[in-house]
């Protein structure tokens, strides 16, 4: 595993301009948006998408082919995946919840720990975008992975906006719900909500390494 990390990280270092740009567009949404709390899916999603452009290089020219005849297991390599995405998709977390953080804090528009909460409740949306991207990209390629994954955020996005609407037709005013619970109990449900995501995550990894299983090179 060790040396697909290494690989994948050197890898990384031909996209060094993509990622300073994209840093630059995370630093300035965090000078300009009133709500910042994007930056955090927008940097998870980053890092979740650039594990899937590594698997495009690996099957780039039957690069998977070269790479199980090396010291290198099916199961290992999708565990490297999921090592890897950990890494990118965690480490654009961190990083745009420094960023609202800091942001919250230089513009008075949130205190710390409130930006914290803020940043526990994104944390399984980042999870969430990792078990989704691997299993489709190694089941359905890079082009068919991209326009599956589209269409299952969309469907995500209309279960969630078709939840809303209910509410409201429900008479259920889910501001006021959501401002009545207390920081603890906003903490508990942030946590169960990481917990739930990382079980779904194991269960995205079992899912990839049984259809890296039965690919045929």
């Amino acid at each position: 595993m060790k040396g697909l990390l290494i690989k994948d990280i050197r890898l990384m270092k031909n996209m060094r301009n993509s990622i300073i740009m994209i840093l630059l567009i995370a630093v300035s949404m965090g000078a300009y948006m009133k709500d910042v709390s994007f930056i955090i899916t927008y940097l998870a999603l980053i890092g979740a998408s650039f594990t899937t452009s590594t698997m495009s290089y690996d099957e780039f020219d039957n690069g998977y082919t070269f790479l199980l005849s090396l010291p290198v297991t099916r199961k290992g390599y999708v565990l490297e995946k999921y090592a890897f995405g950990l890494l990118l998709g965690g480490g654009g977390w961190l990083l745009g919840s420094v960023i609202v953080t800091v942001a919250g804090a230089v513009r008075n528009t949130s205190t710390v720990t409130d930006s914290l909460m803020m940043s526990l409740v994104m944390l399984p949306v980042a999870l969430l975008l990792l078990s989704v991207l691997i299993p489709f990209h190694m089941k359905f390629g890079g082009e068919k992975g991209r326009i599956v994954m589209i269409i299952t955020i969309g469907l995500i996005f209309a279960a969630t906006v078709l939840g809303v609407k209910l509410a409201e037709a429900m008479n259920i005013d889910l501001d006021a719900a959501l401002e009545k619970l207390p920081v603890m109990g906003t903490g508990a449900v942030a946590v169960g909500a990481v917990v739930i995501s990382v079980v779904i995550l194991l269960l995205s990894c079992r899912i990839s390494i049984g259809i890296m299983n039965k690919k045929e090179f």
